[in-house]
């Protein structure tokens, strides 16, 4: 019998869920450019562990990246 795949949810990608996943993981809230750069790359919905990646990330990112020109 072939085993199942496990599928993980997907979450909103909303300014609530990056907001608590930058309490959980960095223990401090993220910027509205941060907040705006991870909304743009991951779209409407993405999973939890794409969440935490995306938001390590941001962090160690050069401001000139995440921030778009006027």
């Amino acid at each position: 019998m072939p085993a199942k795949a496990i599928r993980e949810p997907h979450v909103a990608v909303s300014e609530l869920n990056l907001k608590k996943t930058a309490l959980r993981i960095l223990g401090q809230r993220l910027v509205s450019p941060e907040v705006a750069y991870i909304q743009r790359t991951l779209g409407a919905t993405a999973t939890q562990k794409e969440l935490d990646a995306s938001v390590t990330a941001v962090r160690k990112m050069p401001w000139a990246k995440i921030v778009q020109p006027e």
